[in-house]
């Protein structure tokens, strides 16, 4: 993949890529994957992903016709999508062989999985990481050719290290998704319930505040740590004078910052929405637990052009200070002059 994103960009453009996936088609494909996932299988035969076409057809669209004929346009579609892949080179001399590509994986793991960053997770990868970065640094001191640097340092930095490092911003995301999920419940429990959702809806921030402010104490603690690991072993390098294995170790310190940057934000971000709704809760829900003043406000803007309202200010004049400023006029302290004592 091209590391310039002007370049990656005009590439996607020249070759047109594109995803337009209906809902059957979403549904097609987390039936192959969660079948893939059952039965170990590394591949599908074409009658296998018609039949399951078919499936899926009964439950979405019951009342399709010539499922077995959309079935086919559905595989070529998807294959021109890049979310099928046939592996098998008969050709068109026999049914083919098809598996489900790393997007078409990526696509239903999204919509399907439910990784976002716990207390335990979250300790529980970044042991991991720190145990592989101790590694990585014995390793590293024990180098003494570019052969031994390659392969003991430089891959595992970037298959390994990277792959937990990945862990963790997947799981990140996962709890942005999350956050966003209980923001949109807030409202939903305002909108239905109003003062009887004041006890729930402040569960739910207090709950989302706690977590995160402990995933950002264990994130300020290990990444430090991290760090200090990294930069010995970019210093080892760049004293072997060896660039490969110091581009790696940048390149993870700078994912490593990511993930400590993305802990103070979000919590930054919360913060402000937490003091946002608690505002809310205590001056507009507590003091209008009937919401009988909302509700003549509503009334009144919709009554509007029938019996307007307006705002009547008194035009009275600014008052008049009843007597002149003084300036006051510091005196200095009165102080007795020192004398010798005898």
């Amino acid at each position: 993949m091209p590391s310039d994103p002007s370049r990656l960009i005009a590439a996607l453009a020249r070759d047109q890529i594109n995803l337009d996936l209906k809902t059957l088609d979403l549904c097609f494909l987390a039936g192959l994957y969660l079948r893939a996932d059952r039965a170990s299988l590394a591949s599908f035969e074409e009658d296998v992903l018609i039949d399951m076409f078919e499936q899926v057809c009964d439950v979405v669209d019951p009342g399709a016709e010539r499922p077995r004929k959309r079935a086919t346009h559905a595989i070529q579609r998807l294959r021109d999508q890049r979310m099928l892949a046939r592996v098998d080179g008969a050709g068109i001399v026999r049914s083919g062989e098809y598996t489900l590509t790393r997007l078409a994986a990526a696509v239903v793991e999204y919509f399907l999985a439910d990784e976002a960053l716990t207390r335990e997770s979250l300790t529980l990868l970044t042991g991991t990481l720190r145990a592989q970065l101790a590694e990585i640094l014995a390793a590293a001191r024990r180098a003494d050719t570019e052969d031994a640097w390659r392969e003991h340092v430089v891959a595992p930095l970037r298959i390994t290290v990277g792959d937990l490092v990945g862990g963790i911003e997947r799981r990140q995301r996962g709890l942005d998704s999350q956050q966003e999920e209980v923001q949109t419940e807030i409202a939903k429990l305002l909108q239905v319930d109003w003062f009887g959702a004041v006890d729930r809806c402040q569960s739910l921030l207090d709950t989302t505040t706690n977590t995160l402010r402990e995933l950002n104490e264990v994130l300020l603690r290990d990444t430090h740590h991290f760090v200090a690991l990294l930069q010995e072993i970019q210093t080892l390098a760049s004293e072997a004078e060896q660039a490969e294995p110091e581009e790696a170790v940048q390149r993870v310190i700078e994912h490593v910052d990511r993930i400590a940057a993305w802990g103070g934000a979000r919590q930054r971000a919360w913060s402000e929405y937490y003091q946002y709704v608690h505002r809310y809760l205590r001056d507009v829900v507590r003091l209008d637990p009937d919401r009988a003043l909302s509700q003549r406000l509503r009334d009144q803007v919709a009554n509007w052009p029938s019996t307007p309202f307006h705002l009547l200010v008194a035009a009275a004049p600014s008052m008049r200070l009843l007597r002149p400023l003084e300036s006051r006029v510091e005196r200095p302290a009165v102080m007795r002059p020192r004398t010798d004592r005898e």
